[in-house]
């Protein structure tokens, strides 16, 4: 990874990722005027964001028990992917005119992000396998600030309709497309000969003791990652609106694109550390500073600077650790089943973030700012599940 070349390759991948996942929020960034247009409640975005969820977790599992991801060139399905999604969400963005429509264009989204996100990390294993920890921190880095990207896009079309703030993630998807297509595959890893399902295969992995625990450390990041994203938003407006009556909708997703894309900082600071002290003390770091944070925050929304500052704390500790769960994880396969072990363990992922989801967007006006509680035994529980790969002399904890 330090020669030119090498560095060159990662660069496309890492932005190509950025540019391909800011198809995931695009509906999310423009949700306010979206909700003025179609007489949306606060609760209907997450299920938006749910409907982008379950069509990533049928890809995703479709990928890991067909074997798909691991028979095919990655940069072709990759950019195929992209395109699909850069064509859906403009249907969500231009040809949608309610709700279930909306969530219908938004499912495919998803469905085409299944071969972005998992095959974007086997593009980066299949270049740079000897530091993969490192390479994988920044793809996340970049899917973190791709998943902000359409805040900042909000933030700066003042005046924009909704349907361009929605739609630019189309042209940047169908960027990503081609610079992952010119590039093509590494050389580091095999594809898998065997055709047709399979679930033993699939499955199998997780008789693996390194890989059960990093997945189920995975699972419990995930219970907390996508709804803290969906409900950051809400979050700022609560915290803030209490001493700054006068916030605008831009000022908020200004905040809201801080919130969520600082964490691309974490993920990039949290490679760098990897290398030093292996991936799972970082992600049992950052798990441990994300389950602070969201114990504490109930206690400071009443202070709007210092619910920021903790805000955006969080927003780097929730995310600088799934890089290194894909890290531990892909390293603990089979070279030739590494497609299908992160395919499957995105999907149970994202499976459990629905559930999160779909609480957190109904109980948020409820709750207040006590919603934060809802999240932390996903952190709390990803620790408990990491306590095999910290014991001295575990092969995962270093890279």
């Amino acid at each position: 990874m330090n020669t030119p070349a090498a560095l060159g390759r990662l660069a496309v991948i890492v932005v190509a990722e950025l540019l391909g996942t800011s198809l995931w929020f695009s509906a999310n960034a423009a949700f306010d005027d979206l909700a003025r247009a179609w007489s949306l409640t606060a609760s209907d975005v997450g299920t938006l964001t749910i409907a982008v969820q379950g069509g990533f977790i049928i890809g995703t599992l479709a990928f890991a028990v067909s074997g798909f991801a691991d028979r095919h060139a990655a940069s072709r399905l990759f950019a195929a992917c992209a395109v699909i999604g850069a064509a859906a969400n403009a249907g969500f963005a231009f040809a949608a005119h309610g709700l279930a429509a909306a969530a219908g264009f938004r499912f495919v989204t998803g469905l085409a992000l299944a071969g972005v996100y998992p095959l974007g990390m086997k593009l980066v294993v299949s270049w740079e396998p000897v530091r993969a920890s490192e390479a994988l921190a920044w793809l996340v880095g970049m899917l973190t600030l791709g998943t902000a990207l359409p805040y900042a896009v909000r933030a700066g079309g003042v005046g924009w309709p909704w349907q361009m703030v929605a739609s630019t993630s189309s042209v940047l998807a169908l960027v990503a497309a081609a610079a992952i297509f010119s590039m093509g595959d590494g050389p580091h890893l095999p594809k898998g000969r065997k055709s047709g399902l399979r679930w033993g295969a699939a499955l199998g992995v997780f008789r693996i003791p390194a890989y059960r625990s990093s997945a189920f450390a995975y699972f419990g990041h995930m219970w907390e990652l996508y709804a803290m994203w969906t409900i950051t938003p809400f979050l700022l407006a609560l915290v803030v609106r209490n001493e700054w009556p006068a916030a605008t909708a831009t000022q908020l997703a200004a905040g809201s694109f801080a919130v969520i894309g600082i964490g691309a900082l974490g993920c990039i600071v949290g490679g760098f550390f990897s290398r030093r002290y292996g991936s799972a003390k970082v992600a049992a770091v950052a798990l441990a500073g994300s389950l602070l944070c969201g114990l504490a925050f109930p206690f400071v929304a009443g202070y709007a600077a210092a619910a920021v500052a903790l805000l955006l704390v969080w927003g780097i500790a929730v995310i600088s650790d799934s890089a290194q769960f894909s890290a531990l994880s892909a390293r603990a396969c089979p070279p030739e089943l590494v497609g299908s072990g992160l395919a499957i363990q995105n999907s149970i992922g994202f499976a459990i973030s629905i559930v999160s989801i779909q609480w957190a967007a109904s109980a948020m006006a409820g709750w207040g700012a006590w919603i934060a509680w809802l999240l932390v035994p996903g952190p709390l529980l990803g620790l408990l599940a990491l306590i095999p790969l910290l014991r001295p002399g575990s092969p995962q904890g270093s890279s």
